[in-house]
């Protein structure tokens, strides 16, 4: 074990570090806003806002990730010109494929939630005489939300391990800069291994964050004592 080529390239696994973290935040960020509308549509008793949630979050739970970044970063110029655009740029394509797929699972994650609440919410909106909107808005999105922070926790999770395959299309992101130390230094094992305890520790801050959050949003679900 050769630490000080570890601590040569820091900087690298740094610099990939950042990329990996503002990447990861802004596609989760990005998704979830996508996923909301999703699942509300997924739920909608209108087939023509039932379908084609359904087709979406269908495809994208049902293809891997690798694919998807692979349609994205070299599909996109067989619809339009990618040259002098955002699409011409790797980290704009890893955006948007981790966006799409991170939606479709987020959409499922808070359509589960919305069917679990209790009956008795709803019903009680409606006994005030609030519109359906209103009902959305007011009890059954802020409530769903709350219920979906752990199943929601462990799709971040998945979408900050996922985004290793960001590396392949040229992004120098943790495990980016894995393989360039290792091309340097043809050490392999000093090199993933490096990367492998950066992505734990970013894991173990997203569980802390998440519990931290259960703690105070679902405080109200846990019985007294």
């Amino acid at each position: 074990m050769d630490f000080s080529l570890i601590i040569e390239s820091l900087p690298i696994y740094f610099e990939g570090l950042w990329t990996t973290t503002w990447l990861v935040g802004l596609a989760l960020i990005l998704g979830l806003s996508v996923a909301i509308p999703l699942a509300i549509a997924r739920n909608s008793g209108n087939y023509f806002l039932m379908a084609p949630s359904w087709a979406f979050i269908y495809f994208f739970r049902g293809t891997p990730l690798l694919v998807q970044l692979y349609l994205v970063y070299y599909g996109m110029d067989q619809f339009f010109p990618v040259k002098d655009t955002l699409w011409e740029h790797a980290w704009f394509c890893a955006l948007v494929a981790f966006v799409l797929n991170t939606s479709a699972y987020t959409a499922e994650i808070i359509r589960g939630a919305i069917n679990g609440l209790p009956k008795g919410e709803v019903e009680a909106a409606k006994a005030y005489g609030m519109s359906p909107s209103q009902t959305y808005r007011r009890i059954i999105l802020p409530s769903a939300l709350r219920r979906a922070l752990p199943a929601y926790s462990n799709e971040v999770i998945f979408m900050l391990h996922g985004s290793a395959v960001a590396g392949i299309v040229t992004i120098l992101d943790l495990t980016g800069a894995a393989r360039l130390v290792n091309s340097r230094y043809y050490a392999p094992f000093e090199s993933f291994l490096t990367a492998g305890l950066f992505y734990m520790a970013l894991t173990f801050i997203i569980l802390w964050v998440f519990k931290n959050a259960e703690k105070k949003f679902l405080a109200y679900m846990r019985p007294l004592s």
